[in-house]
């Protein structure tokens, strides 16, 4: 109880991360270009607003409205084909704070209401966080009751006594509270984790409940309930013990994944399977005996029907399965290896959008090229460069803002041409050149004369404006509101594209986020800026580039996760079984069947996630192999007694119902997770953890026992 209320308590201390790229490795470019973009730059938030059915003066018309909104920093908009095409228009709006401030939203959420009278496609992440975070919550909370449900309805038909029921909801309830309100003492756990691990914890751990739970009423029958409890507690508690070493090694490979993803829901739900086993060990037995008298007065009939016809079926084929079934599995490991992956995954109203903004004005994948600040001249060199390239439709860098007809920010003037820019008298500008060359220690001019002096338009602007700010300049009412006008735009350009090491450009590229032509052109991207200024001083960062860096973890992480979890595994089997042989067969059959799960993607020409991938294959080979041990621990202790064919009959029998309880449980909370899910993440993982347990199931039952008649 005191356990409960501390983690009731601190159920709310948890902090979710809503940030996947935050869990790429530490020395990917994409971590470390964000880390240097948070540190050095401010990036407003934007939004892509796409207006149907609209002729051109309507859609002209509303920029000067939306212009006006509090919050609403740029609407850009013209009669070119990128911003008008047919009868639909798209705005470029940006914001006067960043993505996740509260003057973004407000002022996203009045651009909308701005425009409800029209048909409207927004597309941004400004707020979409806190909006898919809250989508999610809802979804789970959905989830959670109807996996509840499923539980029930599936716990009625296998357990022998109603009041079970309520002793196995309330030993979970209880491991579910304990394990959310301790998340927050690793700090900070990322959405997918935070809101995924419930159902998961259901769906892997219930088996220890239902396994005490059934080992007490085989030894009530004859023991008293205290005597029984006890009996039982000695008994489950090995097989309880070995059944979830095997979950928690799949957990722990996945927290050796370098996408620390992996190691966030690893922690989590290895937390969860030790709290879900304190919980059975320790709380059950107690609740047990409070219930008692109930489960004594409320015994009905188990609905699990026996599967003899299976175990029939195991014996007439056991030479012909075994066979079919390498060359089965020789055709799902192939079929498995051409999966087609996906590295970036929405299922939102923002991606219905962005889709459709697309479909209308064509791809716009945005890339920020980071180089060593400084060398303006450089930087000009590289934008025109890139502003050749065929599929950058556009580049903006310091370098390239126009601040006339005649120059742009970076171009170097001399007195005489900066007097003229901004119409402020000569021996001024020349006072102003002299004290900027005394300022960065350049002598020379202050000795000979700052006539041939030349200096950044924008160094100089910004320097006139803190000499006029500490009072050493003074000007007339007209020049005084020009040049505050002028310097919250170059301070704006500034605060976007200059850092205190870094100078930023950003491109928009008519290219798809992920894909080896996109690769290609960000290659060719960082050959062009290397040119000037090395290889390692260049930094890419964007979606493409964040695909990129999680294809290459991909790679290593795919193996680590396969090779460990059947590592492990098979240790853990070794020692169980005492034989060598025993736990390659085993762990070929779950293995065959996390084959067959993504070949069917494969087949069906579908796409999966490869975060669904990498997850999956952990959970399906550390959660499923249980029903592999329950059927073998059966066979081996059955053909001591009795003939083999009769063995494997009475196991198929005695070991089905708990391969129905735990098995149905687990498909069918992930099939519900993948239905209801709004986050793509999550929902394909679902329904790749649904499949492949159903298939682990078929396996065990169909496949599995010839292999042991025949071994």
């Amino acid at each position: 109880i005191l356990a409960i209320i501390y983690s009731v308590l601190s159920i709310n201390k948890v902090q979710v991360n809503q940030d996947i790229t935050s869990y790429l490795p530490a020395d990917s470019e994409t971590r470390q270009g964000l880390s240097i973009m948070d540190e050095q730059f401010v990036t407003y938030g934007s939004a892509k607003v796409m207006l149907t059915n609209v002729t051109y003066n309507q859609a002209d018309e509303l920029v000067s409205e939306l212009e006006d909104i509090d919050g609403v920093k740029q609407v850009t908009f013209d009669d070119s084909s990128d911003h008008y095409k047919g009868t639909d228009a798209l705005f470029d709006i940006t914001f006067d704070g960043t993505e996740d401030e509260d003057i973004s939203k407000q002022a996203l959420n009045d651009v909308k209401d701005t425009l409800s009278d029209y048909d409207v496609y927004v597309s941004t992440e400004v707020g979409s966080e806190e909006d898919s975070a809250e989508s999610l919550s809802k979804d789970m909370n959905i989830i959670l009751v109807l996996a509840v449900i499923i539980i029930v309805v599936v716990l009625m038909l296998s357990t022998k006594a109603y009041l079970q029921i309520p002793v196995l909801l309330i030993t979970f309830g209880v491991a579910a509270i304990l394990n959310m309100g301790t998340n927050y003492w690793f700090g900070t756990i990322s959405s997918i984790t935070n809101s995924i691990a419930v159902v998961l914890q259901l769906a892997l751990a219930i088996d220890y409940a239902i396994i005490l739970c059934d080992r007490f009423m085989e030894e009530h029958e004859t023991l008293n309930a205290e005597e029984a409890v006890k009996v039982a507690l000695s008994k489950a508690i090995p097989e309880i013990s070995s059944s979830s070493l095997t979950t928690v090694s799949g957990m722990v490979a996945m927290m050796f994944m370098q996408f620390r993803l992996g190691y966030d829901m690893g922690i989590i739900l290895v937390k969860a399977i030790i709290i879900s086993l304190i919980s059975v060990f320790f709380l059950m037995p107690g609740v047990l005996l409070i219930f008692a008298k109930g489960i004594d007065n409320t015994h009905h009939k188990c609905y699990v029907p026996k599967i003899t016809i299976v175990g029939k079926f195991a014996n007439k084929t056991k030479y012909i399965i075994p066979p079919l079934f390498i060359v089965f599995l020789i055709a799902a490991a192939i079929f498995s290896n051409n999966c087609q992956y996906i590295l970036s995954a929405k299922k939102s109203n923002a991606k219905i959008a962005e889709e459709r903004i697309e479909d209308t004005f064509g791809k716009s994948n945005q890339l920020v090229v980071m180089v060593p600040k400084g060398d303006y001249e450089s930087e000009k060199r590289v934008l025109g460069k890139l502003d050749n390239l065929s599929y950058v439709t556009s580049t903006l860098g310091l370098a390239n803002v126009s601040i006339n007809d005649d120059y742009v920010l970076t171009d170097k003037l001399n007195p005489r041409q900066f007097a003229e820019l901004i119409d402020i008298d000569r021996e001024v500008v020349d006072v102003l050149y002299m004290a900027y060359a005394y300022n960065q220690e350049q002598y020379g001019p202050v000795f000979t004369g700052v006539n041939d002096y030349e200096v950044p338009i924008i160094d100089m602007f910004l320097f006139l404006y803190d000499q006029y700010k500490e009072g050493y300049v003074t000007l007339d009412r007209d020049l005084d509101d020009k040049l505050n006008t002028l310097y919250d735009t170059l301070h704006d350009a500034q605060l976007q594209l200059q850092g205190s090491d870094y100078s930023r450009f950003v491109l928009n590229l008519s290219l798809p986020v992920e894909g080896q032509e996109t690769y290609d052109a960000l290659e060719e991207i960082r050959g062009i800026a290397a040119q000037y200024y090395g290889t390692d001083n260049v930094v890419l960062v964007g979606n493409s580039t964040s695909d990129h860096d999680l294809e290459s973890s991909f790679a290593s992480d795919n193996i680590i996760i396969s090779v460990l979890t059947a590592l492990f595994v098979m240790i853990i089997l070794f020692f169980t079984f005492q034989s060598a042989g025993l736990p390659v067969l085993l762990v070929l059959t779950i293995q065959g069947s996390i084959w067959i799960n993504f070949a069917v993607p494969a087949l069906q020409g579908q796409t999966v996630f490869f975060i669904a991938y990498l997850i999956v294959s952990a959970i399906q080979m550390g959660a499923t192999i249980d029903y592999a041990i329950v059927i073998s621990n059966r066979y081996l202790q059955l053909k001591k007694e009795m003939q083999l064919k009769d063995a494997m009959i009475e196991t198929l029998n005695q070991s089905f119902p708990t391969i129905f309880t735990s098995g149905s449980i687990l498909t069918c909370a992930g099939f519900l997770i993948g239905e209801i899910a709004s986050d793509a993440t999550v929902a394909s993982i679902g329904v790749a953890l649904g499949r492949g347990t159903l298939i682990s199931i078929i396996l065990v039952l169909f496949v599995l026992p010839q292999i042991l008649l025949l071994g």
